[in-house]
């Protein structure tokens, strides 16, 4: 398998009979581990109301993972712009980057990382900031490289710190912002593959050399889930599964131990295409399947890094995955 670089997508999920203490608890393990590994980085995704997911205050993650770990990049896989000031953003990523000198990541989404009744009450009378995310960017870039003294508004800590910028998309629009900003692009394909290739294809074609990248540098997110044998990671995946379809059903539950998914679910055409449309960007098997299936999805996206998640219901499970597509991509 061609080497590239490998890391970690973190959301911080509640499982069956946990907390939100103990879900932050083992992103920290998780990061240790990815650490431990020499993975690159560990990112964390912000969402809002999901009882079952911990990483809403994403920036106060970060520097909780941060804090736990001594190496490790630590970042935002990501930050929901239109959810923030850029002003803020900046002096949050400037306080983080003082901290942790030369570990942080700061990767931007457009989307509202909830329903719309919730992204209401977070953008409260702003709700076409999505449409000015490019101006958002470019802004947060503003504050992060000013050398004017007499700006009128400035970001302190933040203003002439080096953190790196990356764009998140999940469809074809934030493609074309990634290529006119000249900055690294990272497609979520782990919950939304249908517009991969055609995203990265739009990415790179339309590319323009910037300060911050001078070619394209793509990373493509996956779930990977491993164990010893096909089978034991075929059973492990249920709870991927089943989480998968209380998304699609409205019926959100914590992350379950592994079990057979109901068998009305199952029969239900709707459900089962949605399913399979969800898993198309999923790998699941021992060491061998995952080096083969993974080996097969880089060629095709020809993909700089590789970011994995994956969501399982047992921590050691978890950390052997995280270890087995490590095997897989370095054996």
């Amino acid at each position: 398998m061609k080497k590239i670089a490998l890391s970690v997508l973190e959301l911080a999920v509640v499982k069956e009979g946990g907390t939100a203490f103990t879900a932050i608890e083992e992103t920290v393990a998780v990061a240790r581990r990815a650490e431990e590994l020499g993975l690159g980085r560990i990112w964390l995704a912000e969402h809002h109301n999901s009882c079952n997911i911990a990483s809403s205050a994403t920036a106060v993650l970060i520097g909780h993972v941060a804090g736990k770990t001594e190496k490790i990049r630590v970042g935002s896989g990501g930050i929901m712009l239109p959810n923030h000031a850029p002003l803020i953003v900046a002096e949050q990523f400037g306080t983080l980057e003082t901290l942790y000198p030369g570990r942080i990541d700061l990767g931007l989404g457009r989307a509202p990382g909830t329903d719309e009744r919730t992204a209401k009450a977070i953008r409260r009378k702003n709700m076409d900031a999505a449409f000015h995310f490019p101006d958002d960017v470019r802004e947060l870039q503003q504050f992060f490289g000013n050398t004017d003294e007499n700006a009128p508004v400035r970001a302190f800590p933040g203003e002439g710190l080096d953190i790196p910028i990356w764009i998140l998309g999940s469809s074809t629009d934030s493609a074309y912002v990634a290529a006119e900003l000249g900055l690294p692009y990272a497609f979520a394909s782990h919950f939304a593959p249908g517009q991969l290739y055609c995203a990265i294809e739009i990415y790179r074609s339309h590319f323009r050399p910037s300060k911050a990248l001078a070619k394209p540098y793509v990373l493509v997110c996956a779930n990977v889930i491993g164990a010893e044998t096909d089978e034991e990671a075929k059973r492990q995946s249920s709870s991927m599964q089943r989480m998968f379809i209380g998304i699609i059903t409205g019926e959100r539950r914590p992350l379950a131990p592994p079990r057979d998914i109901p068998f009305a679910y199952v029969q239900h055409p709707q459900i089962r295409q949605h399913l399979e449309t969800m898993m198309q960007g999923t790998f699941i098997g021992g060491e061998g399947t995952l080096r083969r299936e993974l080996s097969g999805f880089l060629e095709k996206t020809q993909a700089d890094e590789l970011m994995i998640t994956s969501y399982l219901y047992d921590k050691d499970a978890k950390l052997r995955s995280l270890e087995m597509a490590w095997r897989a991509m370095n054996g």
